[in-house]
């Protein structure tokens, strides 16, 4: 592959495979490790309330019901404030949005530790989701400005697997809190918890401002060759693109918007589910101690790092995405399913198929958001990609209410982890059969 572009009034010399591979990987070592920080430390905020929940639950007599509401009221937050968010982004950049989302959701993350009535924790987790709303689509677009499609997958998994990872660090972190800190200065473990793991977010996000460049144009650190070979990169993805459409209003009216949304609908509810009650689920299989639970749980995370990364890099290598996607959701359904039929019965299967369950689930995720950037561009991409995240994610809401309502009626989790697991099976199969009009599958 070779690339050529005008560099004050006279053309450059060809760009070869090797130069052009040399200036993206110098791209993602400088961008991406502060994404991924950030956007770890976003999800260790958003679930550390699952480790909280052994210990909060009993103490401030909630019941699973009460817990799945504020679980999942948090993504109200985000369907009300992620195109708003995104609207902002395109209008005063990255820096300052990523910025103010940070320091935000660390903030209620810390008052989240005064919790004490059932509408307190309602209202925190509506904040919570409200602040951090704009933040995953916002990076997805940001990166957009730097990355030809053929390597967006790689760079969207590297960031996305900070959510894996944010279970594998912050899980065992979780369960030390709050054993160790249990009762000190008479604050309860969980109270530690929400002060200690909120702190760092506020300091992030003040130091985004510093470590975030809006685009390659203005990165010091990129000579003005490698920015305009980039530019020139991304002016040649687009035209192999082929027609995409750039209005946002007329993007409502594609069917393949909304078909994209519904099925994000079915991997988010699947993915919220094991996210809010991975630490239930296996404290259900014998462990009491916080810190062995998190160790579990982050045994099963690992898994799920794995799997994205290794899902991107592939979906790069073979430049494909729909098979890459559908073919892990199905994988997710089949472990969720397993959960199910062996919760009480097999600890050892019950544990596999979580390990599944998360593998195939979260693996699927980075290489998903390739689709709906072969459909839109533009503006329609920034909002549209918002908007998808929005909608779907209120089956985080759904989900995890759904679950908790039947643990209260039924005693057991089963019936309610069957029927998700039904749901992600039937949008794996959806997924396999989609094709896009005007590109390429």
């Amino acid at each position: 592959m070779t690339s050529s572009i005008p560099v004050d009034g006279a053309r450059a010399s060809p760009a070869s495979k090797k130069e052009l591979d040399q200036i993206y990987r110098k791209v993602m070592w400088r961008i991406l490790p502060f994404i991924f920080l950030l956007w770890m430390l976003a999800w260790i905020d958003r679930l550390n309330i699952g480790f909280a929940k052994l210990q909060m639950q009993p103490e401030l007599g909630f019941s699973e019901t009460v817990y799945g509401i504020g679980a999942g009221i948090f993504f109200l937050g985000y369907f009300f404030f992620e195109v708003p968010s995104n609207w902002l982004l395109l209008r005063i950049g990255a820096r300052k949005t990523l910025a103010r989302i940070a320091f935000g959701w660390g903030l209620i993350c810390v008052l989240m530790m005064f919790t004490k009535t059932a509408a307190y924790f309602y209202v925190m987790r509506f904040l919570l989701g409200a602040f951090e709303a704009g933040f995953q689509p916002g990076v997805l677009l940001f990166l957009t400005f730097w990355f030809p499609a053929h390597r967006r997958a790689k760079a969207f998994a590297v960031f996305i697997s900070a959510s894996a990872v944010a279970s594998v660090v912050g899980a065992p972190l979780a369960g030390f809190i709050m054993t160790r800190l249990h009762g000190v200065n008479d604050w309860s473990g969980w109270q530690w918890l929400f002060l200690l793991e909120g702190l760092p977010t506020i300091f992030a996000g003040i130091l985004a401002v510093i470590f975030i460049v809006d685009s390659p144009n203005k990165a010091s650190w990129l000579s003005q060759r490698e920015k305009d070979l980039i530019q020139e990169e991304l002016v040649l993805d687009a035209k192999a693109a082929g027609p995409r459409e750039h209005s946002f209003k007329k993007a409502l009216g594609n069917r393949d918007l909304w078909t994209l949304t519904l099925m994000f609908f079915g991997i988010v509810a699947a993915n919220s589910t094991l996210a809010f009650f991975a630490p239930t689920l296996v404290r259900s299989l014998g462990p009491t101690d916080p810190l062995q639970v998190g160790l579990l749980v982050g045994l099963v995370y690992v898994f799920g790092a794995i799997f994205q990364l290794a899902l991107g890099f592939s979906a790069d290598r073979r430049r494909e995405a729909r098979l890459h996607t559908g073919i892990p959701v199905i994988i997710g359904a089949i472990g969720l399913a397993g959960v199910g039929l062996f919760l009480g019965n097999n600890t050892i299967l019950t544990f596999i198929s979580l390990i599944i369950a998360v593998s195939g689930t979260m693996g699927c995720i980075p290489v998903y958001w390739q689709l709906p950037n072969a459909v839109l561009a533009g503006s329609a991409a920034a909002i549209g990609v918002a908007f998808i995240n929005s909608v779907a994610n209120l089956a985080g809401f759904g989900a995890p209410f759904m679950l908790g309502a039947l643990k209260d009626s039924t005693g057991n989790f089963q019936s309610g982890l069957w029927i998700i697991a039904a749901l992600e099976l039937a949008v794996g199969i959806w997924i396999l059969s989609f094709r896009k009009r005007n590109t390429a599958g």
